[in-house]
């Protein structure tokens, strides 16, 4: 059995003011044509369908048309939801409207009986049994438990007991003579971060030992982390990665998904597969003259760059002129502004306006040749009629 495992698309990604609906169209493109190409199965989308629990028409449809082309050719679709989609939204449109054209979508964790547990079979007749775990928030895994464990669930378990009891009962159907898979958005210790999922869902709170995981999984599909990776556990586990970087934190990923070969008795082997269609992101540092010469050469990417050298006005608009792709513009630690203040401070008393704007500057280390000091000095004519003037 060929699985095509991937997560984390966030459709309707907004970086830094600027929207990425054309690369996400390009980069779900790929995913589909990787699927016929590789002739898969099934395809695992494990969690964070989209950037928002409010997404857009626009992303809510780009998602609903890449789902339909990944059903194409009989393939067997399973998508649960991340830390970042609406539950509700997949468990109350998605998962009856999609489930009508057999595709299998879980917003909430549910018992084995109810949707937890997922029987596919491939074109040639080999079964998988497939343990789907959405995201698990704090507030509901008492609920979870409850629900899934048929009794009272008791509130001095922590977080980790609670999902690791969760996940042995929805692998209770696991059989020697099945292709055994385990899906959860989860974060397992040992997974290193990709740079732009929410911290407060990555903490050590929400980390889960990899030995939750049984022996009897012949692979587990993860979501959650962005960066491509295996965890060891004591079945076969990985992370897809995000098909795209994400944010400037992840500038160092490579997009990806993974083709994963399964058979019953035998652990599954997964091998990575590049996603094409996002843009490159890139950090530029250096003076100005010198992030102007690389971001000229960056091509397409979109750039954050970090000056080093003293603010002044209009530096970021001289950026943004030569590099359109420049989407931040900040200074570096040396040269950003500073709270002012202290004991060797002068006082402001019988200081003109002037001379209290110079020494502001002066403590920000804003040096532009006394055109901010004109300028303000105009400004202040302006308002005062010359008569606050030095």
């Amino acid at each position: 059995m060929k699985i095509l495992h991937t997560s984390d698309w966030h459709v309707g990604k907004i970086l830094k003011g600027r929207d990425r609906h054309e690369e996400h169209e390009a980069v779900l493109r790929n995913i589909v044509q990787t699927a016929r190409a590789e002739d898969v199965d099934v395809v695992l989308i494990a969690g964070d369908l989209f950037e928002t629990s409010v997404p857009s028409p626009t992303a809510q449809g780009l998602v609903m048309r890449a789902l339909l082309a990944l059903r194409e050719d009989s393939r067997q679709v399973v998508a649960i939801a991340g830390n970042h989609d609406n539950a509700n939204l997949l468990d109350s449109v998605y998962r009856p409207v999609l489930g009508e054209l057999g595709l299998h979508v879980l917003g909430s964790p549910r018992p084995p009986a109810n949707g937890g547990v997922i029987r596919l079979w491939s074109r040639t007749g080999e079964e998988a049994v497939v343990s789907a775990l959405p995201f698990l928030s704090q507030r509901y895994a008492v609920r979870a438990a409850e629900l899934l464990l048929h009794e009272a669930a008791q509130h001095a378990l922590d977080y980790s007991r609670r999902v690791a009891a969760v996940v042995g009962a929805l692998t209770q159907e696991f059989t020697p003579d099945t292709v055994n898979v385990v899906m959860a958005h989860a974060t397992l210790l040992g997974g290193r971060r990709g740079g732009g999922e929410r911290d407060v869902q990555t903490t050590f709170e929400y980390e889960l030992p990899p030995a939750i995981l049984p022996a009897s999984a012949h692979y587990a599909a993860l979501g959650h982390l962005h960066r491509q990776q295996e965890i060891p556990a004591p079945c076969p586990a990985f992370y897809s990665g995000s098909p795209l970087a994400i944010d400037f934190g992840e500038e160092a990923n490579e997009p990806g998904a993974l083709i994963v070969t399964a058979a019953p008795g035998i652990r599954a082997d997964a091998r990575r597969v590049d996603i094409t269609g996002g843009r490159r992101l890139k950090t530029l540092r250096g003076s100005l003259d010198h992030v102007i010469d690389e971001g000229e050469r960056a091509g397409d990417a979109y750039l954050r760059v970090i000056l080093a050298e003293p603010g002044r006005a209009g530096l970021g608009d001289m950026v943004r002129e030569k590099l359109p792709n420049a989407l931040e513009v900040q200074l570096d630690e040396a040269h950003r502004v500073r709270p002012g203040g202290g004991a060797g401070k002068p006082s402001r008393a019988g200081r003109s306006p002037m001379e209290l704007f110079g020494d502001y500057l002066a403590e920000q280390n804003a040096d532009d040749d006394h055109r901010i000091e004109r300028m303000f000095a105009e400004l202040l004519d302006e308002i005062t009629g010359g008569e606050a003037a030095p």
